[in-house]
């Protein structure tokens, strides 16, 4: 998802990783960052414990860089059929 968004708009992407151990140090949770997994944008914690939602992840970079909001994505074909 992200090099997607990154090709999608001008912005820098950067990706930490780190064994799970680390994030679980008083070192860590010092540096006052989010709880892995996370998606920050700017300042901005977007996702932060749990799986990330693309639709949220670009509202909040199109509203980052002063964009107007994305037409809401038309409904699945399953979605359609179980009128959800």
């Amino acid at each position: 998802m992200m090099p997607r968004l990154g090709a999608k708009y001008a912005i820098e992407i950067e990706v930490l990783s780190r064994p799970k151990a680390e994030y679980q140090t008083d070192d860590y949770f010092g540096l006052d960052l989010p709880v892995a997994p996370a998606v920050m944008v700017g300042e901005e914690i977007v996702m932060e414990g749990e799986s990330v939602d693309e639709d949220k992840v670009e509202a909040v970079v199109r509203r980052h860089l002063g964009l107007p909001e994305a037409e809401p994505r038309g409904k699945s074909i399953l979605s359609r059929l179980f009128r959800r």
